[in-house]
């Protein structure tokens, strides 16, 4: 595997499991919309919505790591930690502890890496 290519995996893995891990860290109550809506509810929608963003993003690793969708996700994962950084003090927010952290800025690195080599022309 070329390096594009495993600073895109590595970024689709890193942002995947951060987001099982925002199920165990109610990222819900966070959020601006479902922060409004029963905390039940909020939850429901917040794993619903996952179905179609797991399936984009499935769709975007099928069009290979030097896609225009690839660098998308790869930019949404940088502009992602920056979320994170907002939403930091917010009395809902969970995520403290190293390891999710880490599965944030992971994230981040790994699509800024991504972005960095394919918009520098290397690879194949």
């Amino acid at each position: 595997m070329d390096f594009p290519g495993l600073a895109f995996w590595l970024m689709a893995g890193f942002l995947a499991t951060h987001e099982l891990d925002a199920m165990v860290r109610h990222e819900w109550r966070v959020l601006p919309v479902l922060r409004l809506l029963p905390d039940e509810t909020g939850k429901q929608v917040f794993l619903w919505a996952h179905v179609p963003f797991f399936a984009l993003v499935m769709w975007i690793a099928g069009q290979g790591p030097f896609s225009t969708p690839a660098l998308v996700l790869s930019a949404f994962s940088i502009v992602h930690v920056g979320l994170h950084w907002i939403f930091r003090n917010h009395p809902a927010y969970e995520f403290r502890g190293f390891g999710s952290n880490a599965l944030i800025v992971l994230a981040g690195l790994s699509g800024a890496a991504h972005v960095a080599v394919v918009t520098a022309g290397i690879g194949p």
